[in-house]
């Protein structure tokens, strides 16, 4: 399968902050999962993708092609939904679609009345009247009415309720079937990529911990429990963060089995979650 997005060396300081060197790729027909703390970088990469901030460095490919010469062919095939959609907040869903919809050669009325009917959206209410979870459902439903190849979703599921949730997470996965639509999930909520990703990219302070494929993410790190009297010095080198209690242990590393073989019979040892790597690496203490 040919890559949808393609990044290399990508660069971006804002002084205080910087994406440094920033590499990976999301091959066509899969859906990658970015996380990281707030502030690690994650919009700023987003952004970057859709040309809304410019480069300080790299090369950013999607489709192939570069995304600032042929920025307008990308952006009719890509859907985008921000954690805070922006629309007229004075006009009805009708209208939005009125003023949306001539944007995309691709656009499918049907497909939008459809999904508006599926999110029990009223076509003729006011934006501005719409919760913070139904204004997210309207953003989902323009970005998916126009048969988009790439969707980029920024915090998605944030301030939405389990159960609808559940059905978008299900929709993305539904949507790749064909392999040939692509998706770029950025989010906290670590347990929503775990049922659907098939690709992880973990970024923290402006660096890429590491991208690779989910089920080898979660075979290959591990959280480690043991007592303190293990926690010697070269055993500290071993870990990439380490959580420290009165009777003792728990660390993550990223070599479950080395692990295994060092601490055969002396400790309990963990398939890590996404959210267990996010925790240590950034709360893990000066090992992090």
């Amino acid at each position: 399968m040919p890559n949808v997005l393609e990044i290399e060396n990508l660069n971006k300081d804002y002084g205080d902050f910087k994406l440094k060197d920033v590499s990976f790729a999301l091959p066509q027909g899969y859906i990658m999962g970015l996380i990281g703390p707030n502030g690690a970088g994650k919009t700023t990469i987003i952004k970057l993708i859709l040309n809304l901030l410019r480069r300080d460095g790299g090369d950013i490919k999607v489709f192939g092609v570069d995304n600032v010469n042929d920025e307008v062919t990308i952006k009719s095939r890509i859907g985008f939904v921000h954690d805070t959609p922006f629309f007229y907040e004075s006009l009805t869903l009708n209208s939005l679609r009125a003023t949306v919809a001539p944007f995309y050669k691709d656009w499918d009325d049907g497909l939008f009345y459809r999904l508006l009917r599926e999110f029990d959206l009223p076509a003729r209410k006011l934006f501005r009247k719409l919760s913070r979870g139904m204004k997210m459902k309207f953003a989902l439903a323009v970005a998916l009415s126009h048969h988009a190849d790439f969707i980029i979703l920024d915090e998605p599921t944030s301030g939405l309720d389990p159960v609808f949730r559940r059905e978008l997470l299900a929709r993305l996965s539904a949507l790749i079937q064909d392999e040939k639509k692509s998706v770029l999930f950025s989010t906290h909520i670590t347990s929503d990529l775990e049922r659907i990703a098939d690709y992880i990219t973990f970024i923290h302070n402006g660096r890429i911990v590491f991208s690779a494929a989910k089920d080898e993410v979660l075979e290959k790190w591990a959280v480690v429990k043991a007592g303190n009297n293990f926690l010697n010095d070269d055993n500290r080198k071993f870990f990439k963060g380490i959580r420290k209690r009165e009777f003792g242990f728990e660390a993550l590393t990223s070599d479950a089995t080395e692990a295994r073989r060092r601490f055969a019979g002396k400790a309990v040892i963990e398939k890590a979650s996404l959210e267990d790597i996010m925790y240590y690496m950034t709360r893990g203490g000066n090992h992090a």
